[in-house]
């Protein structure tokens, strides 16, 4: 019989992979380096593209928010501000939280541009902060860079009196990533996600409920040649430097991918979902 996983540990090895591959070649992230200098308002414009037609995840969430007048919302790694400025015109109060100068600063304009008034920017990481207990607390694809789940969870469940939001891409059973990861690591999630954070939830006494999109939305990946592909997934498996996957890696991504336009084009590979649970 199958050993039962651990799934709060399965998130942290997946988060560590996640680090290596995103800091290659480069030196170790320090608290000063700001990630999204330069690339924040490159960030807002793809946002605001996948934006640009409705989906089940907003629908809910200011649904939410409508049954319950004069709520305060806690947005954790608030980003551009996309969902702050959504949740604020169904909110009495928003406390956007994001580690990012250059986030806080895109932000601040667009609340500036659409007059704004009723949130809060508060700059740091997420659990290490300190803040006042609101009615609803919300994560949108912010809690992929913190390996304790637990920790990132519990301190949501202390500071919200009526429901935590948790917002996470899907990965499909069949996409190219889920059998890279399958056939490298032996278990089909190539990164921190929806699947592994709801089996982790449940791990930890909360049993939540599921809003699913209907379909994939992210953008899907673009290479000049299959070579370029599979150098993309080695690094994020991190084994450059090892070729026993090639041939697999080799076959599979001829036989997924599509030719257009002289590019090599990934099939899309996720959705989001949400999972949200009374605190």
């Amino acid at each position: 019989m199958e050993k039962v996983t651990d799934w709060l540990l399965l998130w942290q090895q997946l988060v560590t992979a996640q680090d290596r591959f995103w800091n290659l070649g480069k030196e170790k992230k320090k608290e000063n380096k700001d990630f999204w200098k330069g690339r924040a308002q490159h960030f807002d414009k793809m946002v605001q593209k996948r934006w640009a037609t409705p989906d089940a995840s907003r629908e809910f969430i200011v649904s939410s928010l409508k049954a319950h007048r004069n709520a305060t919302v806690l947005d954790i790694g608030a980003g551009t501000g996309a969902w702050t400025l959504l949740m604020a015109k169904h909110a009495a109060r928003v406390t956007a939280i994001e580690p990012s100068n250059a986030m806080c600063a895109v932000m601040e304009e667009k609340l500036a541009v659409e007059n704004i008034t009723n949130v809060t920017i508060v700059q740091g990481n997420w659990p290490n902060m300190t803040i006042d207990p609101h009615d609803f607390s919300f994560a949108s694809h912010s809690m992929y860079g913190v390996a304790d789940l637990k920790a990132f969870v519990e301190a949501m469940a202390q500071i919200t009196r009526k429901t935590c939001f948790l917002l996470m891409r899907v990965l499909f059973a069949n996409s190219v990533m889920a059998k890279a990861a399958t056939h490298i690591w032996g278990q089909p999630y190539d990164s921190p996600n929806f699947q592994v954070a709801y089996n982790a939830l449940m791990q930890m006494d909360i049993y939540p409920n599921v809003v699913m999109e209907a379909a994939g939305g992210w953008e899907p990946w673009r290479h000049d040649t299959i070579n370029d592909a599979m150098g993309e997934v080695k690094k994020r498996f991190g084994i450059e430097s090892d070729s026993a996957h090639d041939a697999f890696l080799i076959a599979l991504l001829e036989t997924s991918l599509r030719e257009e336009n002289d590019e090599y084009v990934w099939p899309v590979g996720n959705r989001s979902g949400i999972v949200y649970w009374d605190a």
